[in-house]
């Protein structure tokens, strides 16, 4: 058992960002479904994460929770796959994978609230503005046809969910810089078998669901 990938999620979260990286890897995994009205607040996921939050992945003993962690963690367990950071690409790998996790994430959920920065204030907080995270986002996406540098990265896996769900949900601005990079990093083999999953329990939740 100790030697199994087990991989906590719901089609209907973040865990569609670990989901497609786990694909990229190739290696084999067992999949735990968690509801959000039920066992994701159970006793026994709560061990793997205190949080009560999808996802997460234990990986022969070892556990892991948060996309950005789950992302760069894989890339490193299984460097044959050369999803890490070459020497070289490390600056621009970490650089913009915890520029995402951090001040995009903040602010986008911030703004999808309703709250807003006052402008005297934009110093204290870690995103500085909209705008500002904006524009360096698209400098991220700009600077090389990936992340990192030349070539698809972990970064990549994380970065591009953020502007897919961006662009889907309207919490990021629809620049063509965003779309085209977007349009690099999801025309994947795992990418696409990674949506085909979740769609797929996602249906089994909801046909479940009305069944009862």
């Amino acid at each position: 058992m100790t030697e199994e990938l087990v991989f906590y999620t719901n089609p209907m979260s973040r865990g569609r960002i670990a989901r497609w990286m786990l694909e990229e890897t190739g290696v084999p995994y067992r999949t735990e479904i968690k509801t959000f009205d039920g066992t994701i607040k159970g006793t026994d996921y709560l061990s793997v994460n205190p949080m009560g939050k999808v996802p997460a992945i234990s990986h022969r003993g070892t556990i892991v929770t948060e996309c950005a962690a789950i992302c760069a963690y894989l890339a490193d367990t299984f460097p044959e796959k050369e999803l890490a950071p070459r020497p070289k690409e490390r600056g621009s790998y970490y650089r913009w994978m915890f520029f995402a996790a951090g001040p995009l994430e903040s602010v986008v959920t911030i703004r999808m609230l309703g709250f807003v920065t006052p402008a005297d204030k934009a110093r204290s907080v870690g995103y500085g503005s909209f705008g500002d995270v904006m524009d360096t986002l698209e400098k991220a996406v700009t600077d090389n046809p990936y992340i990192a540098g030349d070539r698809f990265t972990a970064a990549d896996v994380y970065v591009g969910s953020h502007i897919g769900w961006g662009l889907n949900f309207g919490s990021l601005e629809q620049r063509p810089a965003f779309a085209d990079y977007l349009g690099r990093v999801a025309n994947r083999d795992a990418y696409r078998r990674a949506n085909a999953l979740d769609d797929e329990a996602m249906q089994d939740m909801q046909l479940k669901a009305h069944s009862h």
